[in-house]
């Protein structure tokens, strides 16, 4: 089996010289995940990695840096020279969390040449210790799952296919997020504990998008109904993709009369 410090050898690098790097960041929201970054290739991902509130990464030191995708796969994105410890000026803003994080560490690393071919390219399987985020290569050996020809997003599913959890909303893909952007129409909430349903609309100067991500950052989107509950977890999927707002209040209404949301749901009018 193809293991990553193979491929570390070919290069002649030692393993025990490299640190192993896995960003998931489910604080993340909006389009703001690792992944997300690193699809956008404009830097923020490479920022985002420079700020830590721990020391974790050794000076001279190499790290291979890995994202999550929106499959949940490990996905090799490059590899880092960290050449020197500082500390994040007044103003330094978390690409992800989108916080002031003036005074944490910040570390300047440069990408290197090498590995650069199998960037965006390379999945290993990182094993059950998820939440360790940063281990040493020479320990922990990744079996080499895949090395795609080509990286590309999956294409969006359909509406009636989608369906994704509220509190990983920020790792849909940018490309479904755009589609999601310029559409209006009715969607279903459920409750991942209950089971129970709601029917919530997106119209006027809203979309989808706007819509769940309203959710992920308050827990219930202005809903009475759903801030008395507190925050749960919700799985959102598409009703019906509808143009205009008169459109979208009948539809909404049917629906809450086919799902009985209404009695037996989460809508309370």
């Amino acid at each position: 089996m193809l293991t990553f410090n193979a491929i570390l050898a070919t290069e002649h690098i030692d393993p025990k010289t490299v640190r192993l790097v896995r960003h998931k960041d489910n604080r993340a929201s909006g389009m703001s995940t690792p992944y997300n970054l690193w699809l956008a290739a404009d830097g923020r991902l490479e920022d985002y990695q420079r700020l830590q509130s721990r020391k974790v990464f050794q000076v001279g030191g190499l790290l291979a840096s890995f994202v999550v995708t929106p499959a949940k796969h490990t996905l090799f994105v490059g590899l880092y020279r960290v050449k020197a410890l500082g500390t994040a000026p007044t103003g330094t803003i978390d690409p992800v969390l989108q916080t002031d994080r003036t005074g944490l560490n910040m570390y300047d690393i440069d990408r290197e040449d090498k590995l650069s071919t199998y960037a965006g390219h390379l999945f290993v399987d990182w094993g059950s210790g998820h939440r360790a985020w940063v281990q040493l290569a020479h320990r922990k050996d990744k079996p080499v799952l895949e090395i795609r020809k080509h990286l590309a997003e999956d294409p969006f599913p359909g509406f009636r296919p989608f369906c994704w959890d509220i509190d990983e909303i920020a790792a849909v893909p940018l490309t479904w997020q755009s589609v999601l952007k310029g559409v209006k129409g009715v969607y279903l909430l459920v409750c991942k504990e209950t089971g129970k349903q709601y029917v919530g609309s997106a119209k006027g100067e809203e979309n989808l998008w706007s819509r769940f991500l309203d959710y992920k950052r308050t827990g219930h989107g202005g809903n009475i109904e759903l801030k008395a509950r507190g925050r749960k977890p919700y799985q959102v999927t598409v009703l019906e993709i509808i143009n205009s707002d008169e459109g979208i209040e009948k539809a909404e209404s049917a629906w809450k009369t086919k799902l009985m949301s209404r009695k037996f749901g989460l809508n309370r009018n």
